[in-house]
């Protein structure tokens, strides 16, 4: 597979939607994940990262503005002991809780499809990274419909172990801009991971479209020390 070059991805598609990286820094002493979203709509853009415990959750920017709740406010980044989960929806918690019974990553995602939101139908994209004796691996997973048939769920997961310093993967919910919104299509992308997590932060947010992007959260975790880094972005202050 060809690696891609990130900035090139994100500047040349206006609507990616909601998008999970996740990889391993260039020196090799950090895993790298980060989550962004965009909206369209005035509800999809009302909205905000916020730090809560040791991951993220979204929030209203301007509550009295916010009419549908149930796709926008959710929890998109949990930690459960040595893992680190990051999604696109409330799926989050369905694989803290599951996976804290012991269930597998994929296991948990069966209770779940992809999101109600006809006729978009867009996919729940899923991310964990695993931490142990100072290396990780990672897995990713989208549910999606049957080319926007809601009467089948396409359930894919890929597994990465023993990552390759300055690499990574990304997936996102859409191709492009379009009515109805396009799915992803294929496995996750193979893309360059590179720079410190300011760069890599600035790279990210710089080349999400201007009108389209909403927030940005990118981690670091010393590999070493299991210390981490964290930086988040809202368009909205």
């Amino acid at each position: 597979m060809k690696k891609l070059d990130l900035a090139q991805e994100l500047s040349s598609n206006a609507y990616p939607g909601r998008g999970i990286i996740i990889g391993k820094s260039e020196d090799g002493k950090y895993a790298v994940t980060a989550y962004f979203i965009m909206g369209r709509s005035e509800n999809s853009r009302n909205s905000v990262f916020i730090e809560e415990g040791k991951g993220i959750r979204t929030e209203a920017f301007d509550p009295s503005k916010l009419t549908d709740p149930h796709l926008i406010i959710y929890a998109p980044v949990r930690v459960l002991g040595n893992k680190l989960i990051v999604t696109n929806g409330d799926q989050t918690d369905t694989i803290y809780e599951l996976m804290d019974k012991q269930y597998t990553f994929e296991q948990s995602l069966r209770s779940r499809e992809f999101e109600d939101d006809a006729p978009n139908y867009t996919p729940r994209i899923s991310g964990i990274l695993r931490f142990d004796s100072g290396d990780f691996n990672y897995a990713m997973s989208i549910l999606k419909s049957a080319n926007g048939n809601p009467d089948s769920c396409q359930r894919y997961t890929f597994s990465y172990t023993n990552p390759i310093a300055g690499e990574g993967h990304f997936i996102h919910t859409y191709m492009g801009d379009g009515s109805p919104l396009p799915s992803f299509e294929g496995e996750p992308k193979l893309v360059g991971i590179s720079g410190s997590i300011d760069q890599f932060t600035d790279m990210l947010w710089n080349n999400l479209n201007a009108d389209n992007k909403v927030s940005l959260f990118v981690r670091y975790v010393d590999l070493e020390n299991n210390t981490e880094e964290t930086r988040i972005v809202n368009k909205n202050k």
